[in-house]
């Protein structure tokens, strides 16, 4: 099995080939510099560049390829550019025989077009991808764990035993270990059965912003209280990492939700029946902290 990941420098995307390569798989990984190249070499893969905008390009590096594992890229400077592209590699994957496509949608789809470019954008890939006759597999996940290892997180746990996040404390979220999201997927590849299949997927434990700080207590052995972050706050640490517009967009996605008496649901209930298809030991929250505990405590 030759297996082409896209995304693999990322935290999403990284652990797919070390899930592959557990099945005796070939890994190419797609990046678009060759900076990369040392990174991507050391976790196992083969680095190919891949400039996902350029479709000759993608035609080039599908071929011999049996499934991509696929994510759009993050904070496109033009959300909308992610259908084009997408576009690129479904079509290269079709003319090259690629068996299957399995999409790491970073987020749950939503029903219908909310007027948010970077959700939009993806029902279009969806339909695309549906559309083209090739066999695939969508992995909708929740809110990662690695979220907060980001800069508007970590430093407060680190500094003041606070795990700041920008979502109200009595909202539940069903959080969810990157490196799951990839066994889901890898496991997706493999199974025959699976050929045009979509799942919402979310951690085992859906818990509220104290119940995460009780998690990651346990996990890192010390007291850490939960700190409902400021949208305010939360997009001026953001800026500079994704640039003010995008800061300033997912800011008011966050304050929508402290303003809110219901909230979205990040948690699906029904895991166990995906886990009978797709069988992943799940991480939970705290023996995810736990074995993180070095990058907050010193």
């Amino acid at each position: 099995m030759r297996i082409l990941v896209f995304g693999a420098t990322g935290s999403q995307q990284f652990h797919v080939i070390a899930e592959s390569k557990k099945k005796g798989a070939d890994v190419i990984a797609a990046t678009s510099t060759d900076k990369n190249f040392e990174k991507l070499q050391q976790a196992g893969a083969e680095p190919v560049l891949g400039d996902i905008s350029n479709a000759a390009q993608m035609v080039e590096i599908t071929k011999g390829i049996d499934a991509i594992a696929f994510m759009i890229p993050v904070s496109l400077p033009n959300p909308f550019d992610g259908l084009q592209f997408s576009k690129n590699v479904i079509d290269a994957a079709n003319q090259n025989g690629v068996k299957k496509i399995v999409w790491n949608t970073s987020g749950w789809l939503e029903d219908q077009k909310t007027g948010m470019p970077t959700d939009d954008v993806k029902l279009d890939v969806k339909d695309y991808l549906i559309a083209s006759g090739l066999e695939y597999v969508i992995i909708e996940p929740t809110i990662y764990m690695e979220n907060m290892m980001g800069g508007f997180c970590a430093p407060f746990v680190t500094n003041e035993k606070k795990l700041a996040y920008p979502t109200p404390q009595a909202m539940p979220i069903g959080w969810l270990a990157s490196r799951d999201v990839s066994a889901l997927m890898v496991e997706a590849i493999y199974n025959p059965n699976l050929t045009a299949d979509s799942f919402r997927v979310s951690g085992l434990e859906n818990l509220k912003g104290d119940e995460l700080a009780d998690r990651f207590s346990k996990g890192v052995g010390e007291k850490i209280t939960y700190y409902t972050q400021p949208p305010a706050e939360f997009r001026d640490i953001l800026s500079p990492f994704v640039g003010q517009a995008a800061a300033a967009a997912v800011a008011s996605y966050y304050q929508g939700l402290q303003n809110a008496t219901h909230y979205p649901s990040k948690f699906n209930p029904n895991m166990q029946e995906i886990l009978e298809k797709l069988p992943v030991e799940m991480t939970s929250l705290e023996a995810w902290a736990s074995e993180n505990k070095g990058f907050f405590i010193n």
